[in-house]
């Protein structure tokens, strides 16, 4: 199938192979195109503009920072929305607000095509290990349309319900990942206080019934105090995610207390100029209030 792909940054470069692994023709397009040149060598065609792309696809997808960036490529002059076709499908896999997500998604619908948001739950590590789930909201016949082109990315899809509820469902995955991984550099760091060796309380915390995925390939970023040189989300990312989710929670009326507390581990990481780094960093923040640094 032909297949448009917008945003190739972390996650981009990395979902648009397994697509084309999969037999998939893929046209792209990054605000750089330096970042797509390792994907134009390795048989991705080349479009100036978003609109472009989309002319060329029967299926668009995107991954951006923010709504301000999916609004920017899905419904500027150049955007995705001038160039699909009617009928045709886009899914924006950003972590974006649903409300925002929602509105886009009319505008698509007043133009004659489909939008569906498809937030993808995974790091780096889980896209390349073939691991990666995809959550989607929007209509259900357009989900079965694209449900096997989703299945070259992840083994894991599944429809959350209409527009928007895919986006709630992914604030909602990231607010139990960013407590989950605060709460564990609280416990090694708590450990280790008492006189646990840290390598003896990683291993011990990584055979317990509290270890998950996550903790099984963050836990040793930890191990000898070093942080991997490319993050897998870097505490200012994952901050962003966290707000997302205080503010879903104001909008809701539910309270998340424990998403607040994590936000504050965010904002102290900050503080101390660890911002650059996987937010798994938390724990030395953790030593450094207890006074073991």
């Amino acid at each position: 199938m032909n297949i448009g792909f917008v945003g190739l940054g972390a996650m981009g470069q990395l979902i648009v192979p397994r697509l084309m692994n999969a037999g998939h023709r893929v046209t792209g397009w990054n605000r750089s195109r330096d970042k797509a040149e390792p994907l134009i060598k390795a048989g991705m065609a080349w479009a100036d503009t978003p609109c472009a792309v989309a002319k060329k696809s029967e299926i668009v997808f995107s991954i951006v920072t923010d709504a301000k960036a999916v609004k920017a490529v899905a419904l500027d002059k150049n955007g995705i929305i001038a160039g699909l076709a009617k009928g045709g499908i886009y899914i924006d896999m950003s972590t974006i607000e649903p409300d925002e997500s929602r509105s886009v998604a009319a505008e698509f619908a007043k133009a004659g095509s489909i939008m569906l948001d498809g937030p993808l739950s995974g790091s780096p590590v889980t896209v390349v290990q073939g691991n990666a789930s995809v959550m989607i909201g929007g209509d259900e016949a357009a989900f079965e349309r694209v449900k096997p082109i989703l299945l070259a990315i992840g083994p894991k899809v599944t429809r959350i319900g209409g527009n928007g509820l895919a986006c709630q469902m992914k604030i909602a995955v990231n607010l139990l990942l960013m407590v989950e991984v605060i709460a564990f550099g609280e416990a090694v760091a708590l450990a280790e206080k008492g006189g646990v060796d840290r390598a003896v309380a990683l291993d011990a915390l990584l055979k317990s019934v509290a270890a998950s995925p996550v903790l099984g390939y963050r836990g040793p970023f930890i191990l000898d105090g070093k942080m991997p040189e490319v993050p897998l989300a870097d505490v200012t990312l994952q901050q962003k995610d966290m707000l997302l989710a205080l503010n879903l929670g104001r909008t809701l009326g539910s309270p998340v207390p424990l998403a607040a507390a994590a936000n504050e581990m965010m904002n102290a990481c900050r503080g101390l100029g660890l911002d650059g780094n996987d937010f798994v960093v938390a724990h030395q923040v953790y030593r450094r209030l207890g006074g073991q640094e």
